[in-house]
């Protein structure tokens, strides 16, 4: 880092708070169709940043949903070009009560930024902006070529990303994809990911009568949709922990003795992350590690139920119907549209009488896998290395991108994962936070990242 970079920094410190805080405010939810207009207008607030800091060509895109930020800086002509994605959409705040404070009322305590987004993922791209900002500040240009794409549906499936994304291929041409949507590993240890599982994600719709019904008129003479929806998701998983779908395995890339020993190799304390986690005891599919099972096997898991009576005390009836959310995470090859079709007919096939059954699929994406050996990755390893002064570990987070595989079919791009979240960051839950250390060192380290590309071999 240069002087000029650190003493830009240092002098800016509390601006840059404050215009963290700033973003945080937005209650961008992009699942929940209430909060369309404050979505936009973090899209435009963002529009808005980078054309302030220098970006060109900036525009707020309009997909068909929820907009793409796009802008670039494209004065390095000898130099790589990247392409920088995050997402400025946030996950919903339920449940609420058990936020210290209103969602999107964002404040520091300690070392901590605390407020929905803080981490996933308007957190890092606040890092992309500020990092973005000190070197055209401080030296007027940028080593590589830049281009941001800020998504605003990553939370609800990324609907329109992909037609969007062939739509502008084009206008995309680079040599590589930058993707701060990740973080580091157990122990806040500085590291790189490089693989990512896919997701399926399907609702099951129980119907049994128009209404509920008195349960001790109808009781024995009718299904009971919640007990039918219970005996469902009981048929879909075994207790060694094996998902009982046919075929679900069918396309699952076995782990081989190299990812086994690589995970075996990661500095992981087993007892500690179950006490952590206030948990009596870890549980998941039979003959593999815990890592292996979070990062390098596919899941299934009941995300949500719902169906009749769930006030105070007692009332006794037999529910109209019951629901409930599934996703599935998916590792290589499998693929979201199949595992969906698999599903489906298996849930069909063992619905009980008296009741309608349907499958919704909701969404999903590809799992993505990057070598560890890739230039642009052991440029990422360095430039962590020199400014959180230690090494990273190379692993597989078990969560989903989808636009990680987006990138490497539809533009053909290497993607490199370089997210800088602390492993209790409460993504997705509430009191979510980011580490403030991570954050400050995560804009030098950014900083140090495009001067690694820049001095690759084209």
């Amino acid at each position: 880092m240069t002087d000029a970079l650190e003493r830009y920094l240092a002098d800016n410190a509390d601006r840059r708070i404050a215009s963290y805080l700033e973003f945080l405010r937005i209650p961008s939810i992009s699942a929940q169709p209430q909060y369309a207009a404050s979505v936009r207008e973090a899209a435009e607030w963002l529009a808005g940043q980078l054309r302030s800091i220098g970006v060109e060509h900036v525009e707020v895109a309009e997909t068909g949903g929820h907009p793409v930020v796009y802008g670039d800086w494209l004065h390095a002509p000898d130099a790589p070009t990247a392409v920088v994605y995050g997402h400025y959409d946030v996950q919903p705040v339920d449940p609420i009560e058990l936020w210290e404070t209103a969602p999107f009322e964002p404040f520091v305590r300690g070392d901590r930024m605390i407020g929905r987004g803080s981490a996933d993922d308007k957190g890092q791209i606040h890092i992309h902006l500020r990092a973005t900002e000190a070197l055209l500040a401080t030296t007027g240009a940028l080593p590589i070529n830049l281009k941001f794409v800020f998504e605003g549906e990553e939370e609800s499936s990324s609907v329109h990303l992909d037609a969007w994304l062939e739509a502008n291929k084009e206008r995309l041409t680079a040599d590589l994809a930058v993707i701060s949507d990740t973080g580091f590993f157990e122990g806040n240890r500085p590291a790189v990911t490089v693989g990512l599982r896919g997701i399926c994600y399907i609702q099951v719709d129980v119907t049994g009568t128009a209404v509920d019904l008195h349960s001790g008129q109808f009781g024995g003479a009718v299904q009971n949709p919640a007990n039918a929806l219970a005996q469902i998701i009981a048929a879909l998983k075994g207790p060694d922990g094996r998902i009982r779908v046919p075929g679900f395995y069918d396309d699952v890339a076995a782990l081989t003795e190299t990812d086994r020993a690589a995970f075996a190799a990661l500095p992981f304390d087993e007892e500690a992350y179950r006490t952590d986690l206030g948990l009596p005891a870890l549980v998941g599919e039979a003959g593999y590690s815990t890592l292996e099972r979070r990062g390098g096997r596919p899941t299934l898991d009941v995300n949500g139920l719902w169906g009749g009576f769930e006030g105070d005390g007692a009332k006794t009836i037999i529910p109209a119907h019951a629901h409930a959310k599934i996703s599935c995470r998916l590792v290589p090859d499998q693929d979201p549209g199949t595992i969906y079709e698999l599903l489906r007919a298996f849930i069909l096939e063992v619905a009980p009488p008296g009741c309608t059954v349907s499958v919704q699929f909701l969404g999903g994406g590809r799992p993505s896998l990057t070598p560890i050996d890739h230039p642009a990755t052991r440029a990422a390893a360095r430039a962590i290395e020199a400014t959180f002064g230690v090494a990273p570990v190379y692993i597989r987070e078990g969560g989903s991108i989808p636009v990680c595989a987006s990138f490497e079919t539809i533009l053909g791009l290497p993607v490199v994962l370089l997210g800088f979240t602390p492993p209790d960051d409460n993504a997705h839950a509430p009191n979510e936070s980011m580490s403030l250390a991570n954050h400050e060192t995560a804009i030098r380290t950014v900083a140090a990242y495009w001067s690694e590309l820049a001095a690759l071999p084209r």
